[in-house]
């Protein structure tokens, strides 16, 4: 069938701010959506009120509005655009909350805007509760017992029907929120209460807790002719009762049966028929009961999500592109396969690797919040990573998440009873189940405890035996043949170095001396059926490299921000997008590493290549030595690449701009602080501490207040205002933690002062000034928490001029 051409003007409603459950992956869905559609000659008007966003920029769609996202800002850009339709399954839940507002009011009605991608009908059977359940018993699939609350009157009731533990989920919201597990009738009334309030619609479901089953989830597309199609299979390391955006998941499913796996595709189209997707693609989630078999329907989201862009870059299949041409009339098999170039999007991918993600959460900057995991999401980024095993995949995910734990470090201090309490759903758990197979605990046992599938469990075992056999190998020689096995199962030089007492380096010099040396292998929806023409690649220990040399042409490498965290987010990916478009426009050929699924930047077609690697240096070395590129930028992913560019320097690569030394001047405190001395510019009295002792000794000179701050750290990570000594010592261990062996700054705090940010560019001899933003908020409150001004107000001329 061809495109529509009824539809000239399409309304695309992004997701608005960062928030947990809800980050990049929708400008990364959005920016996919509203290329291909471009590119089908439809005119897009964007709303969003986020502008860290690649999908607000203005050369992207025709016309873009930073606006708040309600239904009165919407209403009102409707009324001056007159669109023809609305797509509302790129904005996550906010987009689709607003569209059936829109409908519900008549306002699409009014301006005779169509809704298209999910319909209204759909977007209700499948967002309330009630009416999904309806939905599924009427095709004879079930779902948990449960008990729809819409009233006060009704609480009661759904626990006597229900009863205790029980799970409670609030409708129509995002990441699970509002969502729990109530354990006992105390807890019952109160997170009901909760739920209900929640809820933009005032209700809620109550379901049967499923302890220990499986959850899995199928990403699936459907057209108006009814052609349907399995992108992938997801498998939940952890159990039901762990929101999937906070659990580990793996791609394809490991422990699902094939006859498992077919009931679940039959039963995914037959809900995809009843609610009523047939342009588009959703994310349906099943609970499997590993005692009998027992299958059940958790729920559906009747849009793209954030497991739609994990799918996206584990198989290849861009499901936002591809949705969104659904919604415009093509099917699938009108649509080609942009990697293969040859087969049609109806041909479902095939991996022949593992892809693993774990979701990244920083509790320890909120060490106030409860760190256990339930139904409401609690993780504010994630990591993908690939290997040709599980084994090998689970390590290089632990790697990509840069944090303390760059592989799974012996817990030895923690005892026997605690680290029981980390086999409850908690970011520790993977790293509690590596400690209890090292003291001797049984697969059975911790199996029993975690409700995690045995086979995973198995796998880990694995990873623990071949630390074993390295263990036996200290102060003997480390034979090719171990050395070889640990890094095809995911063992980086660090982990090795770790377990056999020697340095990074000299595991590294005595790899590349054995001739042990990645391979690179390619992302192609096909598993290497058909040429690839715009694939993307993956580190292993094979022997068939796949990503062949590019001559002819200068090579930049960009080096990715990686996963979200607080203190660093979507802006990095914009900046790194933008910097990949320009470098291709002067015509390099462009090269990324990322390890962040949610992002615009680890689209398939947005560099010349790309690299899904954990951005540490390891990984980055092998790929440079492997493309040898002409430049490397390390300024426009965040505080990682930094921290990179003396060592990625040293091994006679050059940096693009600004210079390591120069970049060492800025981030370490004693240097720039001799700086700006040299320089005749004022600031707060300051000294340096490399300890405790010192830091108290430079304090008491100084004078409370004092403002601490750590060298080479993101996000004002373990920087403080001290008041006195006893708060000094806390955040003086902290701050050594967050970068040890770097020089701390002690500042005289000013209490009241005014904050001023200034954005500029210098290339050397001119300096372009992009602004001057004045804080809201006095001096002592992070810039990234403070609200600004541009431009700003209340500053003299004189000041400015000095600025």
């Amino acid at each position: 069938m061809p495109k529509r051409r009824d539809i000239k003007t399409i309304l695309i409603i992004g997701s608005g701010p960062i928030v947990i459950g809800q980050a990049a992956e929708f400008d990364y869905s959005g920016t996919q959506a509203i290329k291909a559609l471009k590119k089908e000659g439809y005119k897009i008007i964007v709303v969003n009120s986020n502008p860290a966003t690649i999908m607000t920029d203005p050369d992207l769609a025709d016309k873009t509005y930073i606006e708040p996202l309600t239904s009165e800002f919407v209403e009102k850009v409707i009324r001056k655009e007159r669109p023809d339709a609305l797509l509302s399954t790129l904005g996550g839940q906010t987009a689709l909350n607003i569209s059936a507002e829109l409908y519900e009011a008549g306002i699409l009605q009014k301006y005779s805007v169509e809704l298209i991608g999910a319909r209204y009908e759909t977007i209700k059977k499948a967002e309330d509760r009630d009416e999904f359940r309806k939905a599924m018993e009427r095709i004879g699939l079930e779902v948990p017992k449960s008990f729809f609350v819409d009233s006060r009157e009704n609480i009661k009731n759904a626990l006597e029907k229900i009863g205790v533990p029980c799970v409670i989920r609030p409708s129509f919201t995002l990441g699970g929120t509002g969502g729990s597990i109530a354990w006992t009738e105390n807890e019952f009334y109160e997170k009901i209460e909760f739920a209900i309030r929640m809820s933009p619609k005032g209700s809620a479901i109550v379901e049967e807790y499923l302890d220990g089953w499986k959850e899995y989830e199928l990403e699936v597309m459907r057209d108006k002719n009814d052609n349907f199609s399995v992108v992938c299979a997801v498998e939940n390391l952890d159990p039901m009762g762990v929101h999937t955006g906070d659990s580990i998941t793996v791609a394809p499913a490991q422990t699902l049966t094939d006859k498992e796996y077919q009931a679940m595709r039959d039963a995914a189209k037959r809900i995809m028929i009843e609610i009523g997707v047939d342009t588009g693609g959703s994310n349906i989630q099943f609970a499997v009961n590993p005692k009998n078999g027992r299958m059940v329907v958790i729920e559906m989201n009747p849009r793209v999500s954030r497991s739609s862009a994990l799918v996206s870059k584990a198989t290849g299949f861009p499901i936002a592109k591809i949705a969104a041409l659904l919604a415009v009339g093509y099917t699938l098999d009108e649509i080609p396969n942009f990697i293969t170039q040859k087969t049609p999007a109806s041909f479902e991918p095939s991996i022949d690797y593992v892809v693993v993600k774990i979701p990244r959460f920083d509790f320890e900057k909120f060490p106030e919040v409860d760190p256990f995991l339930g139904t409401q999401m609690k993780s504010i980024g994630e990591v993908m990573a690939i290997g040709r095993n599980f084994r090998e995949a689970l390590l290089k995910a632990i790697e990509s998440l840069e944090k303390k734990f760059s592989f799974p470090e012996k817990l030895k201090d923690i005892s026997r009873r605690d680290l029981e309490k980390y086999l409850k759903p908690h970011p520790l758990r993977i790293f509690a189940l590596f400690e209890l197979l090292r003291r001797g605990e049984s697969i059975h046992y911790i199996s029993e405890k975690s409700k995690i599938d045995p086979w995973f469990i198995n796998q880990i075992k694995k990873i623990v035996e071949i630390e074993k056999t390295l263990e036996e190998t200290k102060g003997k020689e480390l034979t090719e043949e171990i050395l070889r096995e640990a890094k095809r199962n995911g063992f980086s030089d660090k982990y090795i170095a770790y377990i056999i007492g020697l340095s990074e380096d000299d595991v590294r010099k005595l790899r590349y001396s054995k001739g042990i040396v990645p391979v690179f292998k390619c992302v192609d929806t096909c598993a290497g059926e058909f040429e690839a023409y715009t694939p993307y690649y993956y580190s292993c220990y094979d022997f068939e490299n796949e990503a062949y040399l590019v001559s002819g042409k200068e090579k930049g490498l960009i080096i990715g921000a990686g996963p979200n965290r607080i203190g660093q987010g979507i802006e990095f990916d914009y900046s790194s997008v933008h910097a990949v478009e320009v470098l291709r426009e002067l015509g390099y050929f462009t090269i990324m590493i990322n390890s962040n699924p949610e992002t615009v930047s680890t689209d398939y077609d947005v560099s010349d290549r790309l690299y899904f690697e954990p951005i540490s240096a390891e990984r980055v070395i092998d790929i440079l030595h492997h493309e040898k590129p002409d430049l490397v930028f390390v300024s426009f992913g965040g505080q990682t690449p930094l921290n990179m560019a003396k060592l990625i320097e040293k091994e006679g690569f050059e940096i693009a701009g600004t210079s390591p030394e120069s970049i060492e001047i800025a981030e370490d405190r004693e240097k720039f602080r001799n700086l700006l001395d040299e320089l005749g510019i004022n600031q707060p009295p300051s000294d340096i501490a490399f300890s405790l002792a010192e830091a108290r000794e430079k304090a008491r000179k100084i004078g409370y207040p004092v403002l601490v701050r750590p060298s080479f750290v993101l996000g004002g990570r373990a920087m403080a205002i001290v008041s006195n000594e006893s708060e000094l010592e806390f955040y003086i261990l902290s701050a050594i933690e967050a970068s040890p062996n770097q020089p701390i700054l002690i500042d005289k705090f000013m209490e009241g002062a005014l904050e001023i940010d200034i954005d500029l560019v210098c290339d050397g001899k001119d300096i372009l000034l992009g602004g001057i933003l004045r804080h809201i908020e006095p001096a002592g409150i992070h810039s990234g928490d403070s609200a600004n001004i541009m431009p700003p107000f209340d500053i003299p001329k004189r000041i400015k001029g000095d600025l």
